[in-house]
């Protein structure tokens, strides 16, 4: 009797899973783990929201694979020493899992891999599995990665993903294997009230709704703040209950501009994946520094707090950072505008913005975090590093009637229309009676400043 392990990570699903039907196809039998790394949280990753969330998709995991006649086994400790220790006790003959591209799947996958090789026992690690299109697969002459979008884009958009596959219809897992009782969401605390239930079950539910009824439309409404008519799928493809390559798929199903545009997103997230792989320290460092000053923790303390807890007195970032705060969760288009504050108005360092969003976000992914971040910052892939989103117009734009204002800061509830976004211009004696910070700055002093540090006075 033949035995297989494989080793889930951030590819929490059955419906289209390499490693899993590899390992299948190999033994008579699998037993499908999952282990819990110290190392995560010592790393200050393991944020409440996302923890909760990954109880769910665990919880869900175990029900579909007791649904065909097997179970998920949970391990807690060191990847490599739980892994090893578990194919001594079943006799497993190899090891499945998922290629990852961060400083951290990295250093897992080499540990692993010397572990195993003690043992003699193979370790198959499978690419585009967490992507669509595996990093380092699609290449520009001359260079490990592309560092520019629409290239990436053209020959992403060339290539052919392979066929999703089907969940399995059976997994047979060894009596006796130990396992550690599942993690629940009621053991976190902490959690933001609007964390969304997790797990494929309820990713899957979501993708056909939101494919059906609002897809079509994406391309004109998917910056509109007040209509929230993204597809919020990005946590379940961060922790991988849904495969992007299948996502992918199922909109390009859909012929239309609201597709096309869709299918253009879920690419950034393909893009960003194979800068990360080649350039691994672009998680901490500059991708292409700029050699900004940026104003430290303590050099803008006040500043800080108030962008993290909604105050800076303009209205949209605020209602952004409030949204954070409540769902763990916030539109595209509001974590470009409020990283923009942060970093071009207040100028401060990109990195105390990304990782107070991975403190709180239930797709906080390092990769599409980071660079994302840096993308603003201007120390990115991005080709206009000047570029500041003003709040204001921002917000006049995105949000002209005030609704997505209103809904998450609700002092400005009944300020009129004209005035929502620039509350400071209210009559005099509207104003005094007003529950609302003055503005943080002014935005042409901190135009100034961000072209003083630059150099461009």
């Amino acid at each position: 009797m033949t035995v297989a392990v494989v080793l889930f990570t951030s590819d929490l699903r059955l419906h289209d899973h390499p490693p899993l039907r590899a390992a299948l196809s190999s033994a008579d039998e699998v037993v499908p783990l999952f282990v819990r790394d110290p190392a995560v949280r010592a790393a200050g990753f393991d944020a409440p929201n996302r923890r909760a969330f990954l109880a769910d998709c665990l919880t869900d995991l175990d029900e579909g694979l007791r649904g065909r006649g097997g179970r998920l086994v949970v391990r807690s400790g060191p990847v490599a020493r739980e892994v090893g220790a578990l194919v001594t006790e079943c006799g497993a003959h190899e090891v499945h899992m998922s290629a990852g591209v961060t400083r951290y799947a990295h250093r897992r996958e080499e540990r692993l891999r010397e572990e195993l090789t003690v043992r003699g026992v193979q370790l198959h690690v499978h690419d585009a599995v967490v992507t669509a299109v595996a990093p380092g697969s699609v290449l520009p002459a001359g260079s490990d990665h592309f560092a520019v979008f629409t290239p990436y884009f053209r020959r992403w958009s060339q290539e052919r993903l392979r066929d999703p596959l089907p969940a399995p219809p059976a997994v047979r897992v060894p009596a006796g294997v130990r396992s550690e009782p599942l993690p629940s969401r009621s053991s976190v605390a902490d959690v933001s009230p609007g964390v969304p239930a997790g797990g494929e079950t309820a990713a899957r539910r979501r993708l056909l709704s939101w494919t059906r009824k609002s897809l079509a439309a994406y391309e004109d409404r998917h910056d509109d703040l007040a209509g929230d008519a993204t597809s919020r799928l990005s946590p379940y493809l961060h922790f991988g209950a849904l495969s992007a390559a299948e996502v992918v798929l199922r909109a390009r199903g859909h012929a239309g501009p609201g597709a096309e545009a869709f299918v253009r997103q879920l690419c950034w997230r393909d893009f960003h994946h194979q800068v990360m792989a080649a350039r691994p320290e672009s998680s901490v460092r500059d991708y292409r520094s700029r050699h900004d000053s940026w104003r430290s923790e303590e050099e803008a303390a006040e500043e800080i707090t108030a962008w993290r807890e909604g105050r800076t007195g303009y209205p949209v970032v605020d209602a952004a950072m409030r949204q954070l705060r409540h769902e763990g969760w916030m539109h595209n288009r509001a974590r470009l505008l409020t990283a923009s504050f942060l970093t071009k108005t207040l100028y401060v360092d990109w990195r105390i913005g990304a990782r107070h969003f991975l403190d709180l976000l239930v797709d906080g992914d390092v990769v599409n975090n980071q660079l994302n971040w840096q993308w603003v910052a201007g120390t990115g892939t991005d080709t206009r590093p000047h570029r500041v989103l003003n709040p204001v117009i921002q917000g006049k734009r995105f949000d002209p009637q005030g609704a997505y204002v209103r809904r998450w800061v609700p002092e400005l509830r009944d300020v009129p229309d004209r005035f929502v976004h620039e509350p400071w211009r209210l009559p005099s004696d509207d104003l005094a009676d007003l529950d609302y910070p003055e503005p943080l700055i002014g935005l042409p002093e901190g135009l100034a400043r961000f072209k003083h540090a630059r150099g461009r006075d």
